[in-house]
């Protein structure tokens, strides 16, 4: 039984349950994208006739948290790491850690996956695939007068987005760091020492679903853009991404985590699971809910995904750190693969949902087995590609 009054171990030197956390959080994004061919209705680089509305409400509730959570792990180990290699030196790591695969991501893997769609579902004539890299990828032939889109042209950065989303928060954390020494040498800032507390926390989950909603006027779920015509983002969900990158900073300098009371934890967690057990017995696809627009639907379905991101993101956190600390060499493994993990493992689960598709299987026993093999071979694969001399220190 775990006890909400007795006070968290303190830190150690190496935190293994934020890798068990983003081990758990990186095969959730395989699980999602598992059921992106069999739910959501969504664009996707299968299309099929198997649906089933469980999977819609899965990818839902699984969007409303996990990359933000992950984007808060992702900048909680930022500062060690600057404070130990400096400005230049983290900025040089990020681009050969962050900028190369998304680089070599987005020139193999992503076009590859479009020229497959472009293939099987569009109706056009088939064209080589170096034709279709510069004519239809890159854009440099003429647009087809019958387009059927998403986008033209098909330039997109598929699952990599979130890498490069990172390394733009990380090039801003430098410069809003450098900043920030220069105005202290002006003005002394007294750091606060304040841990957040469930008041706090309320404040900063209305005042986050406030900002979320006014953006989603304009920008629903689900509607990616090109930021300054090279950075693919989705407003919708920019605000969260930004709020939690943010947070993880000032949680390691603040230490927070650590000193976060369980019962402060466990309440949240509470929150996230009673609005999770919610969704799933309504279902997303109800008047109630909106992905967008100046609306009362729009308003609630935000504020409800805000308090399950906030939720179910702090509860994860305090459940991890005091259940899931431990490490061994399979969780050591695991942690060191993860990033290959979810850089290989699109082209892997999108190639089995092709191969399953004529196979006749129940949807949720096609999608099972899709997610269980997905993890299966991407865990596989990301510990051969690390193998491969001179990738171990970039993946």
């Amino acid at each position: 039984m775990i006890s909400v009054d007795k006070p968290p171990a303190p830190r150690t030197q190496h935190l293994h349950y934020l890798d068990n956390l983003r081990v758990a959080m990186i095969l959730m994004v395989v699980i999602h994208h598992a059921a992106q061919a069999y739910g959501p209705a969504d664009w996707w680089y299968v299309e099929g006739s198997q649906d089933a509305p469980f999977l819609a409400d899965l990818s839902a509730v699984g969007g409303a948290f996990r990359m933000s959570l992950l984007f808060f792990v992702a900048a909680f180990l930022v500062p060690r790491t600057i404070d130990r290699t400096g400005n230049w030196g983290f900025l040089r790591g990020r681009l050969k850690r962050l900028g190369i695969p998304f680089l070599v991501g987005s020139a193999t893997i992503i076009p590859a996956l479009m020229y497959v769609h472009y293939r099987e579902y569009r109706g056009y004539p088939p064209i080589s695939f170096p034709r279709y890299y510069l004519d239809v990828f890159l854009g440099f032939g003429p647009q087809p007068a019958d387009w059927t889109g998403p986008i033209w042209p098909d330039l997109q950065f598929g699952h990599l987005w979130f890498i490069q989303n990172l390394l733009a928060f990380s090039a801003l954390y430098v410069l809003f760091r450098w900043l920030g020494v220069l105005l202290r040498r002006v003005r002394p800032i007294t750091p606060s020492t304040r841990t957040p507390d469930n008041p706090g926390l309320l404040i900063f989950t209305l005042a986050l679903a406030a900002v979320v909603f006014l953006i989603r006027i304009w920008y629903p779920l689900d509607q990616w853009v090109p930021l300054f015509e090279f950075i693919q983002a989705e407003p919708a969900r920019l605000a969260q991404y930004t709020a939690f990158f943010i947070a993880g900073v000032i949680a390691h300098r603040r230490d927070w985590l650590t000193r976060l009371p369980r019962s402060t934890g466990y309440t949240w967690l509470a929150i996230g699971a009673a609005l999770t057990a919610v969704l799933f017995w309504t279902g997303t696809d109800t008047p109630f809910f909106a992905p967008g627009g100046a609306s009362w639907a729009s308003a609630c379905w935000t504020l409800t995904e805000t308090f399950l991101c906030v939720g179910l993101s702090i509860g994860l956190l305090t459940l991890f750190r005091d259940v899931f600390a431990g490490h061994n060499r399979l969780t050591r493994a695991m942690a060191a693969n993860s990033y290959t993990i979810y850089i290989v493992h699109l082209p892997i689960v999108v190639a089995l949902q092709f191969a399953f598709a004529r196979a006749a299987l129940p949807t949720l026993a096609t999608f099972a087995t899709v997610a269980t093999l997905g993890m299966a071979i991407s865990v596989a694969a990301a510990a051969t590609i690390r193998r491969v001399p001179g990738l171990r220190t970039i993946l």
